[in-house]
């Protein structure tokens, strides 16, 4: 189950067979049925996580509403982590939950740290990483700032086109900060003919 971890990573940096054995050797596999949490809010991100197949939300929920909001949503071959909190070693502020059964790797953070020393190349693996999510990152705040809601939905559409097809409309809503009726409109009005 580890083969698509070390073709993604290979996808950035050269591993040598053994360098593959060592990364090989950290890593556990865990399966999350629907509507498990992977992380609650106040908990401590203890790994790092590698999805196989299935599909997590990261969301919180707003204190003044009462509402789920969406962050982020982890496909195969994404990550679903709050970095911050795996990072620092200290409570999440959000929620990862399984949208569907979902089988991951996972790495806790001192077998990560190991891992990296042992093979120090990752650095660079996690640095590209780490740069694809805040470039994504920064892509989502300028949309939500410039963008009208029907011209998010487009572009979400158009860059995600595995989640849009995975994950149920009114997640998609919540993550575009509309409601699901309207989302519902703009989705007929662009509808294929």
């Amino acid at each position: 189950m580890i083969e698509p971890l070390i073709t993604s990573i290979s996808k950035y940096i050269k591993l040598t067979s053994e360098e593959e054995s060592i990364i090989k050797s950290f890593w556990t596999e865990k399966t999350l049925q629907k509507g498990a949490y992977l992380l609650r809010n106040g908990d401590v991100c203890r790994t790092d996580n590698f999805v196989i197949n299935g599909t997590l939300k990261a969301f919180y929920i707003n204190a003044a509403t009462g509402t789920e909001e969406v962050l982020y949503f982890a496909i195969e071959n994404w990550w679903a982590t709050d970095i911050d909190s795996f990072q620092k070693q200290q409570p999440s502020i959000y929620n990862i939950q399984a949208i569907e059964k979902t089988n991951l790797l996972q790495i806790r953070y001192d077998s990560f740290q190991e891992m990296l020393k042992q093979v120090p190349k990752l650095e660079r693996f996690f640095r590209i990483i780490l740069e694809n999510y805040l470039g994504s990152l920064q892509k989502r705040i300028i949309h939500n700032n410039v963008y009208d809601a029907e011209q998010r939905y487009l572009d979400f559409i158009k860059d995600y086109p595995k989640i849009a097809d995975k994950v149920p409309q009114y997640l998609i809503a919540s993550y575009l900060g509309v409601t699901p009726e309207f989302l519902s409109r703009v989705r007929k009005k662009h509808k294929p003919s």
